[in-house]
């Protein structure tokens, strides 16, 4: 058994045993889940000031120094879910080409750089998947000069990319495919080192298998927003996590990216704004319709939260085709959402002390299933998490 499985296998475990405390939804939720089998963690999470919840929720060591004394197994699990960063293999900010940031966003180009300086080097020609406008291809053909393919849907985005690779004189090819399509898979060869940074869900996946079956030298990914999958629950792909007892939901998916680490002041508030307002519009419908279960709404325009509660209630009244009656003392089913909001936070802070180890159980099962297909893996993180929380590696080359 290999390093990887063995921590698969002990995660798999202790995440299975402590699924009470991550797997449920808080905003379906009236009081804790575990009110009754955990009363003295229900009263420590009510003792918790907001900003002791805020605070904790930027510092996961002390989160789970405070939550080890009513869950016993979290340091056990968090140990299996660590992992080390991955080594340099070249320069963080190497000298490149004048010009070439020019578009990028600050900390994505940080994202870039930190991904390159940590890749292999096969002199082997790059397939950049879901490239975007490639911004990652961009470095790795300035620096490696070496060929780069960028696949990516969106037309635009490759018109774009193109024409920036063409004007700073970059081997560069722009190809606009479907990533799920069956032709997709002809510009993935052997003698290739194949790369996604930050591809959603099944696309890294997809990037995955396809390179297995065509025994593709090298592939790197970092996983991001695994809740993004054409089926309603996650399809495991190796045989340990096929055999696990745990299904996990888009919303269980969603888990790993509702960290904060890089949220600030402004994006928090708004936060609270809309979430209370969610909460309190769904006060005020099960009162009105005697319903108790959790009425979902549509995303909303940030916009029209700056109207009020009054008007986010009507507007979301209206997108469920229920009929407010005159007289709504809106104020009152407000307060009812913003105190909704800071139980929910709390259940949140409990479930953000396993959105790491869960994250991981997801990481490990690729690794076991490009290990399955004969490659070499190694895990590991890339940058730190204020840079960007979906900071893992994944890299697999062909065993020789």
């Amino acid at each position: 058994m290999s390093a990887y499985s063995d921590k698969f296998c002990q995660l798999d475990v202790l995440l299975t045993q402590e699924r009470a405390f991550w797997q449920f939804m808080p905003f379906a939720c009236h009081e804790y889940p575990w009110q009754h089998s955990h009363p003295a963690l229900s009263g420590w999470l009510d003792s918790l000031t907001d900003q002791d919840v805020a605070n904790l929720l930027q510092d996961t060591a002390a989160l789970i120094d405070e939550l080890a004394v009513f869950l016993p197994a979290l340091p056990e699990v968090h140990q299996l879910a660590d992992i080390p960063a991955l080594p340099l293999v070249s320069e963080v900010s190497p000298h490149l080409p004048r010009g070439l940031d020019v578009g990028i966003p600050g900390r994505k180009w940080q994202q870039v750089l930190a991904f390159n300086a940590v890749l292999p080097s096969h002199q082997l020609p790059w397939l950049e998947w879901c490239a975007g406008k490639g911004y990652l291809g961009r470095v790795l053909a300035a620096y490696h000069h070496t060929q780069v393919t960028s696949l990516e849907w969106q037309q635009s985005l490759t018109l774009a990319g193109q024409s920036a690779a063409d004007q700073l004189g970059l081997p560069m090819t722009f190809v606009q495919a479907d990533a799920f399509a069956p032709e997709s898979a002809s510009v993935i060869r052997p003698d290739q080192h194949a790369v996604a940074l930050h591809a959603c869900g099944d696309l890294h996946v997809s990037l995955l298998e396809r390179v297995a079956a065509k025994r593709t030298v090298a592939v790197s990914v970092s996983p991001c927003c695994y809740h993004l999958i054409r089926h309603d629950t996650y399809q495991p792909l190796s045989a340990p996590a096929k055999t696990s007892e745990l299904r996990l939901s888009k919303h269980d998916l969603r888990m790993p990216l509702q960290e904060t680490v890089t949220a600030g002041q402004r994006v928090k508030q708004q936060r609270f704004v809309e979430v209370s307002y969610r909460l309190g519009f769904d006060a005020l419908q099960k009162y009105l319709t005697g319903n108790d279960a959790y009425l979902s709404v549509p995303n909303v325009q940030k916009a029209l939260l700056k109207n009020g509660f009054a008007d986010f209630c009507r507007w979301a009244a209206a997108q469920k085709g229920l009929q407010l009656p005159q007289g709504i003392d809106y104020a009152h089913w407000q307060q009812q959402g913003e105190a909704c909001f800071r139980k929910v936070e709390r259940m949140e802070l409990v479930r953000q002390a396993f959105r790491r180890p869960l994250e991981m159980w997801l990481v490990f099962d690729r690794a076991l299933f490009m290990e399955n297909a004969g490659y070499q893996v190694s895990v590991g993180t890339f940058c730190d998490k204020p840079v960007t929380p979906r900071n893992i590696m994944i890299h697999a080359q062909l065993e020789k």
